[in-house]
């Protein structure tokens, strides 16, 4: 039996009848379509969605690259199990994915992107946005996603869906595999008919795996931990995406390992666990990188060991240090030549747990590592009191009103500017996903409309996007969707003026802040004048938003729990102060490689070039 459709109206319903499974939970895999519709998808996917809308849900976006963001987050909500599809026409919308695109592969998370294209016929040559390429004509825009997606096919003919579609859903499924898949649609193969067989159509379940360890990797992995006199556990987002964190919370309370987290694996045990040692590396905590440098086994779960969470190759001082490495990816698995363990971080940790039952790390460790922990939290508490609260509050005082607030259902959600080393420093995770950082790419501007994604996949949740006026300046647009769909997520808009952790970088490296600061120009050509006169809260309500303006540490209280309680979506707006050494954060703990001008004339390169010697010469290579 066969039905027919058109190529686009195929796509959609294959796309309504895709499940996956894990641990006997079964979830839609493609929640809902977003679409941006232009003359290279409106009239193939833009009608083949209101034909099945009954059967695909649809979302429209404001951006393209913002709608990519959004099924990332609704993505990474889901541990990876559901996501969301995209479409764009050819041209602009299509070259606008390439960043969302980017971020989706590099932090392992599945989205599908669908494209429309040039037309596969060449009735006319060049259509409409077609790129010329003398030496190639089958070349469009849409191969600028190639390097970015894990698998990427152009569909020219109708039969060439099958295989591309049921090889698009393999990829997405799978754990090691899974990021970004481009389907690119040309624009007259979209609206042709085909007889596709009915089997096509039916259900299909694809199964997530959790494979477990090698025998001999994990007798070697309990070995090294055995000789181990101080191993430090650094948890990665992997084990947010197997669901790992409930198995590692009881290896670290029966071993006594620390454990210490990158920006995705934070939250992986509460904060408030007796081996939670906070964050690792650059934007990490004096305990967990005090335990780093000292170390003489490190085991990486599911993290890919970016140079932020390895202080770019100086953290790891013990010269006897060893990597041991839990990951389902055997490219992370031998990177800085650890010992691999290649396996799905909840199976591997529970046969570790099982395998090292007695053993414990010796009591000095303990104390140690506790004492630290507890005078990190000193410190944290200092930089969120707020003694004066008529007066305007410092970054970190607005991290603690918020604190002070939220419970374990909320999440907070954030990628970049000063606020990802804050959070990473201070925060104190309540739950397994209340931390949402994406820090693989560090996308300014997916904070917003990653949070309509979160909040789409966990509606009950209170979600919160933190931005800076430099992020939010990035891409606010989705404020208009969330206002359209009633998504009552809450913004928390923080106004610093300016770039404020490349200000900081730049300063530290020898570049002055030179055109970090929102500001008028100066005689001189740099921006040291008067702030410019920019009202972001009237930019927020504008695009229809509720907006709470607060000026003092008391107004941010109220606005917050006004926020909170609000079943609309709500913007707080405050402009923060400038952080003394009091009230400031905490420093860098840790140093990261950022090249500093080898040649100079003014003082503040040639300084910063003598401190940047100094570490770069402690650099080392893990053999």
């Amino acid at each position: 039996m066969t039905i027919r459709l058109t190529v686009a109206q195929a796509l959609v319903r294959f796309l309504a009848v895709q499940f996956t499974e894990r641990d006997g939970e079964r979830r839609r895999l493609i929640g809902a379509t977003w679409g941006i519709f232009g003359h290279g998808n409106v009239a193939g996917l833009g009608q083949a969605l209101l034909e099945y809308r009954d059967e695909m849900p649809y979302h429209q976006g404001r951006n393209e690259q913002a709608m990519v963001h959004a099924a990332v987050g609704y993505a990474r909500q889901s541990n990876r199990l559901a996501t969301h599809a995209v479409t764009t026409s050819i041209g602009p919308g299509a070259t606008n994915l390439v960043t969302g695109a980017a971020l989706a592969t590099i932090n392992h998370l599945p989205v599908l992107l669908l494209p429309g294209d040039v037309f596969a016929t060449r009735p006319a040559d060049p259509v409409l946005q077609q790129l010329e390429v003398p030496h190639a004509a089958d070349v469009s825009v849409n191969d600028t996603l190639r390097p970015v997606s894990k698998f990427f096919d152009r569909i020219n003919r109708p039969e060439q869906l099958i295989p591309a579609a049921l090889a698009a859903m393999r990829v997405l499924t799978d754990p090691v595999e899974t990021g970004a898949v481009t389907l690119a649609l040309p624009q007259d193969v979209q609206a042709e008919a085909y007889d596709w067989p009915e089997e096509f159509f039916a259900e299909r379940v694809w199964t997530v795996r959790r494979p477990g360890a090698d025998p001999g990797e994990l007798a070697a992995a309990v070995q090294a931990v055995r000789n181990a006199r101080r191993p430090l556990v650094i948890a990665g987002g992997g084990v947010h995406h197997s669901r790992a964190e409930a198995v590692l919370t009881e290896f670290a309370a029966a071993t006594r390992i620390p454990v210490a987290s990158t920006q995705a694996g934070k939250g992986s045990l509460r904060w408030d666990h007796p081996q939670d040692v906070g964050g690792v590396g650059h934007t990490g905590t004096a305990t967990a990188d005090e335990l780093a440098r000292t170390a003489d086994l490190v085991i990486g779960v599911g993290t890919r060991y970016t140079d932020f969470t390895t202080a770019s190759g100086t953290l790891f001082e013990n010269p006897d240090v060893r990597f041991l490495n839990l990951n389902i990816a055997a490219y992370d698995g031998h990177k800085l030549a650890g010992l691999p363990l290649i396996a799905d971080a909840r199976s591997a940790l529970t046969e570790l747990t099982k395998a090292l039952d007695g053993h414990r790390t010796a009591d000095s460790y303990v104390t140690e590592y506790t004492e630290d922990k507890e005078r990190w939290e000193q410190r944290v508490d200092a930089c969120y009191e707020a003694d004066e609260p008529d007066v305007r509050p410092t970054q970190p005082q607005v991290l603690g009103a918020l604190d002070a607030l939220v419970d374990e259902t909320d999440v907070l959600v954030n990628a970049a500017g000063s606020l990802p080393g804050d959070l990473h420093r201070m925060w104190r995770p309540r739950s397994r996903d209340q931390y949402h950082l994406e820090y693989g790419y560090s996308c300014m501007g997916y904070e917003i409309p990653a949070a309509i994604g979160v909040k789409l996949a966990a509606p009950e949740r209170n979600v919160w996007a933190l931005v800076g006026d430099g992020t939010y300046l990035m891409m606010p647009t989705e404020i208009v969707t969330a206002v359209q769909e009633g998504i009552a997520i809450k913004v928390l808009l923080v106004q610093n003026h300016g770039y404020a952790s490349i200000g900081g970088l730049s300063e530290s490296v020898g570049g002055e802040r030179f055109g970090t600061a929102y500001r008028f120009t100066s005689d001189d050509g740099t921006f040291t004048g008067a702030p410019l006169p920019v009202d972001l809260a009237a930019n927020a309500a504008s695009l229809g938003m509720r907006v709470l303006r607060a000026k003092t540490v008391r107004d941010l209280r109220a606005a917050l729990a006004e926020a909170r309680a609000a079943d609309t979506p709500t913007c707080v707006y405050v402009e923060t102060e400038t952080a003394d050494t009091v009230s400031g954060p905490p420093p860098a703990q840790a140093w990261w490689d950022v090249p500093v001008a080898e040649t100079a004339t003014r003082s503040s390169a040639v300084k910063a070039r003598e401190l940047y010697e100094r570490h770069v010469s402690t650099r080392r290579r893990h053999l």
